[in-house]
């Protein structure tokens, strides 16, 4: 069974909105596009390389695929991340777009829910879901999410879409590793175990 990983940059106050660029995404007039360039550190990348080595596909909403696929088909060469984005197998929640042009690029048919439960049965190694906030809070509401692999920048932005938005199904987290790196972000690796027990001091 692959594996359905969520990778996200949050904010400390969880906004996952627009990190890349003031015009990546200002919907809901959303002013602090780019909030991740000068809250990261060279720890972060190795630490995201890290995390799609054991990746062999994508997972995008359209929107992020929107992104994706108007930088990475003509980014330098000699970033790291350009083969490795433009290589990986890339399948897309959309019920708009009805053809893709970025390589590599699939789309999910009929139900989104039903198309990941048949992916995450085929072979293969993990599915890292990128971005795509609302494709990934789908997920989480049919229990889909395996692992959710987070770096927590210190930054608060204070609005903005958050990966566990209002609503988000209440669910108890077991840690898998947890590192804070020089620049003080958190790299944060955890599993949905169950849902959260209550209790009294």
């Amino acid at each position: 069974m692959r594996k359905v990983v969520v990778c996200t940059f949050l904010t400390l106050d969880g906004v996952m909105q627009a990190p890349g660029g003031p015009d990546e995404d200002t919907g809901s007039g959303f002013e602090h596009g780019g909030w991740q360039k000068n809250a990261s550190d060279d720890e972060v990348g190795a630490a995201i390389a890290g995390w799609y080595q054991h990746s062999d596909a994508m997972l995008l909403g359209r929107k992020t695929y929107d992104i994706f696929a108007s930088y990475w088909p003509s980014a330098d060469p000699g970033n790291p991340f350009t083969e490795l984005m433009n290589s990986t197998p890339k399948y897309v929640a959309s019920r708009t777009l009805t053809s893709l042009a970025w390589q590599n690029s699939a789309l999910l048919e009929g139900d989104v829910a039903d198309a990941v439960r048949a992916l995450k049965s085929s072979e293969g190694g993990n599915i890292n879901v990128v971005g795509s906030g609302d494709l990934a809070q789908t997920l989480m509401r049919h229990d889909l999410v395996d692992e959710y692999r987070l770096t927590i920048h210190p930054v608060i932005i204070g609005s903005g879409k958050r990966l566990f938005a209002d609503g988000a199904i209440p669910t108890a987290l077991e840690p898998v590793s947890v590192s804070t790196t020089k620049g003080g972000t958190v790299l944060a690796v955890y599993r949905p175990n169950g849902r959260p027990t209550y209790g009294s001091y």
